[in-house]
Order: structure tokens, then sequence, then C-alpha cells
């Protein structure tokens, strides 16, 4: 009898540790199936441009274009998981991403993969709000970090494994076949993803016709103070992010598979440090957890200019992967506080408003580099350590447990 139990209650235990709502699993599960789907392909698009025929400024302006969406879908994506509620939400973000998957494969030349990502970008940035919304829904405040904590581990899972056999089909198939056969398998998924979604179960919430400005004025000044401090720590971030490569690679001397394997210690250390982090921080608060982080973003970009050797290398990515220690608990505080009726448009202008501020960083730390190569990587460090300052002595506890 006892062994018959033992099970489920091993079962229900891990559940409730791990937060797993049935919501919050759906919402999780959709993450991942789609992010396994879209990284088999998505670090190899700049060379499906250039097979399509777009020169290198035209790819460069593809990630501009990536970012301008990632920014102006944000609130967008809130609007419409608010009106509509969660499940169509869903359903209309992996509808327009599909869509734009079919676009990528059916590119005849380089202009259609534009057209493709102005679709694709609907899941990946117009859905954020309402995933951030569903956790917010369906778990207590006391549970969230945690619930923050599995979304966060199965968004990174795929961008371990997923370029690995992406990588082996293009080199099997060549780059214009390669991509077709993982927009394929990505279809596939995003079917599978729609069937799950059906079964998102959260009540709408009377939503008032609230335009932009009132979204704003419903920020506390909590949350307002988080914003600041988090838009000067993602300018730290964005002012090294595209040129760290090049740093290792060029001015250090280092290979770029041993670049390769900088990043995987990087991303190991950020899923290992998740579940402790958000259990931990669900307990005696967050903001030990998110000023740890910041210190991290502030570190990071430091500890790669002043590595002497491949050692020193790994030690600088390890910092790297410890950024995330907090991320969980800086999601959960946004959610905190937004007020219900306008949960997901208070997330979607959180990120809008971040987004696009930070969007000139990538390209003052290229005009610091032609200065000198560890010049950013300096400048970012300062403003790390500001950000972090900023967020110690301007959230009060109260806002941020």
């Amino acid at each position: 009898m006892t062994r018959t139990h033992q099970p489920a209650g091993l079962s229900a235990r891990l559940t409730d540790y791990l937060s797993l709502e049935r919501n919050v699993s759906i919402a999780s599960a959709a993450v991942f199936l789609l992010g396994l789907g879209e990284e088999l392909w998505k670090k190899f698009l700049p060379k499906y441009l250039e097979a399509l025929g777009a020169s290198t400024p035209i790819i460069g302006l593809f990630g501009t274009a990536e970012d301008f969406f990632d920014a102006v879908y944000q609130y967008p994506g809130g609007w419409i998981a608010d009106r509509l509620g969660r499940r169509r939400a869903f359903l209309i973000f992996i509808t327009l991403a599909s869509a734009g998957y079919v676009v990528y494969y059916f590119a005849s030349s380089w202009p259609f993969v534009f057209v493709g990502l102005a679709l694709v970008m609907a899941w990946q940035s117009m859905a954020s709000p309402a995933i951030f919304a569903v956790i917010g829904d369906s778990l207590p405040r006391d549970r969230r970090a945690m619930g923050f904590t599995l979304q966060s581990i199965l968004k990174r899972v795929p961008i371990v494994i997923a370029p690995v056999i992406g990588g082996a089909m293009i080199a099997s198939l060549g780059i214009v076949k390669g991509i077709h056969a993982g927009l394929l398998i990505t279809l596939g998924l995003a079917a599978v993803t729609l069937l799950l979604v059906l079964k998102v179960d959260i009540a709408i919430k009377a939503s008032p016709a609230t335009n932009i400005a009132g979204v704003w004025r419903s920020f506390h000044t909590g949350l307002k103070r988080l914003l600041i401090s988090d838009v000067i720590i993602r300018m730290c971030e964005g002012m090294t992010g595209v040129l760290t490569i090049l740093y290792v690679t060029n001015v250090q001397g280092f290979s770029t598979a041993r670049y390769g394997t900088l990043i995987a210690i990087q991303m190991i250390v950020s899923i290992l440090v998740y579940i402790p982090a958000g259990k931990i921080a669900d307990r005696i608060g967050r903001k030990p957890f998110v000023i740890v982080t910041f210190f991290s973003f502030a570190l990071f970009p430091l500890a790669v200019m002043f590595a002497m050797n491949f050692g020193f290398l790994i030690l600088a990515f390890i910092i790297g992967g410890l950024r995330e220690i907090g991320e969980p608990s800086r999601k959960a505080m946004i959610v905190d506080s937004a007020r219900d009726d306008l949960r997901a448009r208070s997330v979607g202008l959180y990120y809008l408003i971040r987004s696009l501020s930070i969007t000139p960083a990538a390209a003052i730390g290229g005009l610091l580099w032609k200065i000198s190569p560890p010049v950013p990587f300096v400048v970012a460090g300062v403003i790390g350590l500001i950000g972090t300052i900023v967020f110690t002595l301007t959230v009060e506890e109260r806002y941020a447990s």
C-alpha cells in the first residue's frame, strides 16, 4: 500500500518544489518546444541571407530589424494578452510565427526573409508579456521566482543542444536545404505547441480600455526605479555583447571553438544556479539576488578584458553565467508590481522602454572599440557598477520581496 502511493507523493512534492502549476507548465513547455525548433536554424540565418544574395550591410540591417521588432512588439503583445486572454493570445502569436516560418522556407531572395522576420518575432517578442502574465496569474507572490526559474531553464536548454543538431544538418545538406529541414521540424513543433496551449485555462480579468500613458501611470515607484537600474545594466551588456567574441578571438587569440566552449560553460552555470536561486529568493526576498546579477553584469566585461589566459577566461564566463542568478527574481518583481488587470500590458511597456533605451549601446561600443579594444569593456564595467549602485540604493526591500 505504501509503495503504491509513494511515487504520487514524490511527484506531488517535486511539482510543489518546482512550482509546476498547470498553466505555468504549459507556457514553459511552449517556450521549450518552439525554442527547440527555432534554435535549429536561428544562429545560421546570416548564412541563409548570404545564400539568398544579401550583402554584409543587409545582414547587419537584419540584426537591427530584429532588435527593432523585439522592442516595438512587446506592448502590443501585452495588449492582446490582456484584452483577448492568454490562450487566444498564444494561438495568435504561434500562428503568426508559423506563417513566418513558411515565408522563410519559400523565400526566393533576401527581402522575403525580412517579411518572415516580422511574422516570426510575434512569438519571440509578442508572447513574452503573455508568458510573464501566466506566471503572475497562476502562482502566488511567494512562488513566482520559482515559476520564472522553470521557464528560464526550458528557454535555455534548446540553446545548448539545438544549434549542434542544426549545424550537423547544414553540414550534411548545405545551407539552404539544411535551413529548410530545420524549418519543417519547427513547423511540426509549432503544430504540437498549438494543441498544447489550447489547454491554457485562465479566466480573463476585466480589462479597462487604458492607453499606454495610463499603463505607465499604474507603475508604482519601485517598478520605475527597477526599470531605471535595469536600463543602465542592459546598456552595460549591450555595449560589449557583440564585441566579446571579437575580443576573445582577435585580441586574445583564442579559436572560435574555444569560444564555443566558453559559451557552453556560461550556459551550464546559468542553468545550475537557476533552481536553488529561485527557491531561496521566494523565501528570503528577491533584492540580494538581483544585486548579484547586476554586479555580475558589471564584472563580466572587466573579467574578460583582464583575462591573461584561457583559465582566467573560463572564470570570466562563469561570472557571465552568474548574471542569470537573479533573473527569475527580477522578472518576479516586475509581475509582483503590475496591476492584475494590466499585468501583460505592464510587462510589455516595461520591455518596450528598456529595449528602445538600449538600442544605441552596441553602436557606441563599436565606436569605443576604434579608440582601443579594451575601452568599451572598461566603460561597460563602470556603467554596470553604476546600475548596481542605483538599484541597491533606490529599490526598497518591500518592493523586492
